[in-house]
């Protein structure tokens, strides 16, 4: 058995020194509030790496075993296995006072902390690792980051996949190795703090049925309400707020919890009402009615206009990406004679990963566009893929030149970038090097993805101590407005009620947001996704964030680019998923404001309290 007991003894590195307990779970399904566990194996070690103690059971989840071709648990395997809460108080024993490691492991944690709440028991977990932020810091030369091909690079033996305690072995290996990468490159790990989600409560409301129809606009004095208008209601009600609700939505009204500009109605009994509302009702010059008004225009409200349905996205070849100024061609009908294109030419950078390193803000990021530019991927941190180095003045000073320099990583002063040497063709692939890098503006069509397919959106920034970055999305109508104040997620609501969109912490500097396009409502036209910082700092400090596009949590990335150019801003719109007819594509955007977060929510349509 390959363990971590035979990993580089760190105990004497306080970054890397803690005491681990490695988890796996095989699960019913995907999501944690309502799929459950069916085994799960934990392995503790020791700071040394010496192992002291495992432990591994099948659950009986009381419930249908989900995907028993993927985990091959059967209802009867599991017959007469133990109930999570007879085995609950034992697995938390071996979770105390350990940092929890796992791949993928806000999935394991997620789980954990929901069979604990039905358990009615604290989960002992402060902080968490995940195997997958951790490898895609040290950037290894794999086709993806699977638990599978981690194993065949760091030479893991894998016997049976999907099976708790292999992979929780096999998990044992490759954290072995990737805590040595980590240590060889001098890189920080990516802990996370977890929150006491023992409450049940924190799982997110029941999804709210779509409004079927699109936004006609305000309501004009004298006319009739027609569906899809956006409607809010504030203060008392005669009738039950809940039955004015429901006959509002029977008539095919969308109703809000704010108000926006694009409200059609705001239902007030008290004219003189002050309520958050109210004001913002008059400063966007609203309809305000009363309820018995309203009631009345309700007895009649005419047809609207539905969302427009979208065929399901058939499967595309890759093509090139497309630019702010030129769109991906499609391919002409096989009737038609064609010229052979020819083959773009090759550019010096095809393989290389360059790190820009001192120079003014404007310097390096002046600098990592000429590296794109001339067909190579910017970095943004040390890594195993990077292959070149380009220092700036000044950047001479940075820490981790000590760890270049016994790497033997070559070093280019900024004429490098002007008149680079070719690159020799034999020249080792840098990480990701089918990635397509895009530029800033850059865009790619989407191909499409199996029915279970989620599209990963992840950006990630050099390591700092005194600010924090929140990346948040909305999902947008045709209005470029949400459809409903859950459509925001953000750190407080990390995942829409239907569970379409979610906001997943994999680090300190890393954050993600997955998205399923196959199940969005018809009216959600766009899925914008930014960043704000908090405190006094701008993105000027913070430098350059890389965004990665992924059809998975640990596949190999279908697009990348790094944004910045960023001086005085504290909220950035990093990138976009929209609807062009009925395909999706991907938009790098890299557009900052110097207004915060607050503003940027109140222009999608969401009131803040």
């Amino acid at each position: 058995m390959t363990t971590v007991s035979a990993a580089l003894d760190v105990s004497c590195l306080p970054d890397y020194a803690h005491n681990w307990a490695l988890v796996d779970v095989e699960t019913s399904g995907l999501i944690a509030r309502r799929d459950r566990i069916l085994s799960i194996a934990v392995l503790t070690f020791g700071p040394d790496g010496a192992p002291t103690g495992d432990f591994t059971t099948l659950v009986n989840p009381g419930c249908d075993p989900g995907p028993v071709h993927i985990h091959g648990l059967t209802a009867e395997r599991l017959q007469g296995a133990p109930t999570f809460d007879q085995v609950a108080e034992q697995i938390g024993a071996l979770l105390q006072d350990r940092v929890l490691v796992a791949h993928n492991a806000q999935f394991d944690y997620d789980f954990l902390a929901h069979e604990f709440a039905r358990a009615g028991l604290h989960l002992p977990v402060a902080r968490r690792l995940c195997t997958l932020a951790l490898n895609r810091q040290v950037e290894p030369p794999t086709a993806d980051l699977s638990l599978a091909s981690l194993a065949a690079h760091y030479g893991v033996p894998q016997t049976r996949a999907h099976d708790a305690l292999d992979d929780t072995r096999v998990l044992a290996g490759i954290f072995r190795a990737s805590l040595a990468e980590a240590v060889r490159l001098d890189l920080p790990l990516p802990l996370v703090s977890c929150p006491p989600r023992q409450d049940p409560r924190f799982a997110p409301k029941l999804p709210k049925t779509p409004c079927a129809y699109r936004n006609p606009g305000p309501l004009k004095p004298g006319n009739p309400l027609v569906q899809g208008m956006k409607i809010a209601v504030t203060g008392e009600t005669e009738i039950a707020r809940a039955e004015l609700v429901a006959r509002s939505v029977a008539s095919g009204l969308n109703v809000m919890t704010s108000v926006s500009r694009h409200t059609s109605v705001l239902v007030a009994n008290d004219a003189n009402a002050l309520s958050a509302k109210a004001r913002r009702a008059v400063a966007e010059g609203v309809t305000v009615l009363d309820e018995h008004a309203f009631l009345a225009l309700l007895a009649d409200v005419r047809p609207g206009t539905p969302h427009e349905k979208h065929a399901p996205q058939a499967p595309v070849a890759a093509q090139p990406p497309a630019t702010a100024t030129a769109t991906a061609t499609v391919a002409a009908s096989a009737s038609v004679p064609r010229q052979a294109e020819p083959r773009p030419a090759a550019k010096p950078f095809g393989r290389r990963r360059v790190l820009v390193l001192g120079g003014t803000h404007e310097e390096a990021a002046a600098s990592r566009a000429r590296v794109v530019e001339m067909g190579g991927a910017a970095a943004i941190n040390l890594s195993a893929s990077v292959t070149d180095i380009v220092l700036l003045p000044g950047g001479e000073g940075d820490r981790r030149m000590a760890r270049i320099t016994s790497l033997g990583l070559p070093v280019h002063d900024p004429a490098w970038l002007g008149t680079p040497a070719p690159e020799p063709v034999d020249s080792p692939l840098g990480g990701g090097a089918s990635t397509e890098v895009l530029p800033r503006g850059g865009v790619l069509d989407l191909p499409a993805l199996p029915t279970a397919g989620r599209w990963h959106v992840a950006a990630s920034w050099a390591r700092r101590t005194d600010y924090e970055i929140d990346v948040v999305a909305f999902v947008l109508d045709e209005d470029e407005q949400v459809s409903c104040d859950e459509d925001f997620v953000f750190y407080g609501a990390p995942e829409s009620p239907d569970g379409t969109v979610r906001l997943l912490c994999d680090g300190p500097t890393e954050q993600t947001v997955t998205i399923d396009l196959a199940s969005l409502p018809p009216a959600a036209h766009r899925i914008a996704i930014a960043a704000a910082i908090d405190g006094t700092a701008t993105f000027g400090d913070v430098g350059a964030l890389q965004i990665s596009l992924t059809p998975g949590s640990d596949a190999q990335a279908t697009a990348q680019a790094a944004l910045d150019g960023t001086t005085s801003e504290r909220t950035l719109l990093l990138a976009e998923i929209y609807r062009r007819g009925a395909r999706w594509r991907f938009r790098a955007v890299g557009q900052g404001y110097d207004h915060g977060l607050e503003e940027l929510v109140r222009g999608y349509g969401i009131e803040v309290a």
